[in-house]
């Protein structure tokens, strides 16, 4: 999957270094190069790109003021050579962070980053609008209506999907991984090694369980800050 990307940053060495970096990663297309924020605004509102590599100490307007003007769609990168702002970057919920001088290696990491994220958002957009999936089950194909699903248990070599109302639970060959990156995100998320659930039908949490009728499941430490994260936004306080 090639990425467009662009470049905002005000010193001339970073910037050239970035640039150099894009050119010979062949799933990057450079669209753009800024030596400012201000200079940016128009041209990346009105033609997002997926990735945005962007300083944060700016004159006029930093990284951090600007990163909060750019639509969902693209996924910022900050650069910087101060590790202090790594922090309040996360909190904008940056890709990544990188501090300079950044090496290559570090670099490509980040990139793919982007290419895992944006790979994961074209199979949400294709399962969401299906809107079911199909595995295998006794040597069978059986359709599962994903609106169905309450949650998925893995064992070493196979999946138990709970479906909600009476409905018995199906039995497919298939590993916990792979299940994970079809279904979409954060309508289904992993709350453990061995659970996926799905979150619109948690209708109890107690304490660090998630509550199906009889079923305990536990959130694991592992995975506790995303789900805790995703329950913050929807509770009123």
């Amino acid at each position: 999957m090639i990425l467009n990307c662009s470049i905002i940053d005000d010193e001339p060495l970073a910037a050239n270094l970035l640039v150099n970096y894009v050119k010979k990663t062949p799933t990057l297309n450079l669209v753009g190069i800024y030596n400012s924020a201000i200079s940016a605004i128009k041209d990346l509102r009105e033609r997002p790109v997926d990735l945005l590599f962007l300083d944060i100490q700016m004159p006029e307007l930093s990284g951090l003021e600007f990163a909060k003007l750019m639509p969902k769609e693209t996924k910022i990168i900050f650069t910087t050579g101060y590790d202090q702002y790594a922090v309040e970057g996360y909190k904008l919920n940056a890709l990544d962070f990188l501090l300079k001088p950044i090496a290559y290696d570090r670099f490509l990491q980040a990139v793919n980053k982007g290419q895992e994220y944006f790979a994961a958002l074209k199979m949400q957009k294709r399962v969401n609008v299906d809107e079911f999936i199909f595995v295998k089950s006794d040597y069978k194909l059986v359709q599962v209506n994903l609106h169905d699903i309450l949650y998925v248990e893995g064992f070493k070599d196979y999946v138990k999907i709970f479906l909600d109302g009476n409905q018995k639970p199906i039995m497919s060959l298939i590993n916990m991984k792979k299940i994970d990156e079809y279904l979409p995100h954060p309508e289904f998320m992993r709350i453990h090694r061995s659970y996926i659930v799905h979150m619109s039908k948690i209708r109890l949490v107690d304490r660090a369980r998630i509550v199906f009728g009889d079923e305990y499941i536990p959130i694991s430490e592992s995975y506790k800050e995303e789900v805790q994260k995703y329950l913050d936004e929807r509770t009123l306080n």
